[in-house]
């Protein structure tokens, strides 16, 4: 028991340390804070939901007194709180008895789909919080990240040029959006990276998802179809709807990775296609927006079940 405990807060201690490492400006900090959750979300795997929420605990109270309380608040919501329950829900699970008297139970374990729809919503509920500290209403908010943009491109030697407000403008407008696909996309990675080094050790207890068949809840594509029209209006509702559309659309971006691994299947070049695609996508970004597009098909269309390889039929009961 003193063991897990002590594993418990030595994850804590990782995830605060490398939470806090922000404020040193090293640019290797920045990949430390993005993946602050990790060492939390290992503990809830591996050991359980319960050792996560010790050290989550433990290393926001610690942030409270050594740094300040409204840090060790924003370490609690964005970092401890997304760790413990993702980890909860990916170990989730529920034994399903067989019709015939003598089978064995068989564990039927939460649906990954459903726990990427609970990433994003984690994803845009930390994000708007963040945007929360800035202002209560979406004026306050804009003219915060205005000042705070104008003030950082006039730390430069030159000049600010002509066009500067409107390229302020353009940020301020897609700022929100692209923290919320963003910390949708780091949130992903963190609880994939805790899965692999829980099985790497031996300690995941369940068996390892298929991802190629991860799927959105069909009431997703609803929700987000809403959040696209609460976003063209004005306010702080029109603010939380953004934040919402993209945090979603990054969530059919990630099954759009999933459609195309499915259909590339049958292809011969399948890892040189794959690749390239990487590559592209690491090098300009914009490009998952084909990636969002394929999601959204798949949802609207099934297209893995329409033009993806054919499953055998399975074998007669004996």
């Amino acid at each position: 028991m003193i063991a897990p405990i002590l594993i418990a807060l030595a994850a804590g201690a990782a995830a605060a340390v490398m939470f806090a490492s922000i404020v040193s400006g090293a640019l290797i900090s920045l990949a430390l804070f993005y993946l602050a959750p990790l060492p939390l979300m290992v503990a809830a795997i591996a050991w359980g939901p319960l050792y996560a929420s010790i050290g989550g605990i433990a290393a926001a109270i610690g942030l409270g007194l050594l740094v300040s309380f409204p840090y060790g608040i924003a370490f609690a919501v964005a970092v401890a709180l997304p760790a413990w329950w993702l980890g909860h829900l990916a170990m989730l699970g529920r034994a399903t008895a067989e019709t015939a008297p003598d089978a064995q139970a068989v564990i039927e374990w939460y649906p990954i789909g459903r726990i990427l729809l609970w990433i994003s919503t984690l994803a845009a509920l930390t994000t708007f919080a963040a945007l929360l500290t800035l202002g209560t209403d979406a004026d306050t908010i804009t003219d915060t990240l205005r000042s705070a943009l104008t003030r950082l491109l006039s730390a430069a030697d030159s000049p600010l040029p002509p066009e500067a407000d409107r390229w302020v403008d353009a940020l301020i407008r897609i700022a929100p959006g692209g923290a919320a696909m963003f910390a949708t996309l780091t949130l992903s990675l963190n609880l994939w990276l805790a899965g692999k080094i829980a099985a790497t050790s031996g300690l995941l207890r369940r068996p390892w998802p298929d991802l190629r068949s991860i799927a959105l809840p069909p009431m997703t594509l609803v929700a987000l179809l809403a959040a696209i029209g609460f976003a063209f209006g004005s306010g702080l509702l029109a603010l939380v709807a953004v934040i919402a559309a993209a945090a979603l659309l990054m969530a059919y971006a990630l099954t759009g990775f999933a459609v195309l691994h499915t259909l590339t299947l049958a292809l011969r070049s399948r890892a040189l296609w794959l690749g390239s695609i990487y590559v592209v996508i690491v090098l300009f970004v914009w490009p998952v927006l084909a990636m969002v597009v394929l999601g959204l098909a798949d949802a609207a269309f099934d297209l893995r079940n329409r033009f993806g390889p054919r499953r055998p039929p399975p074998l007669p009961a004996p």
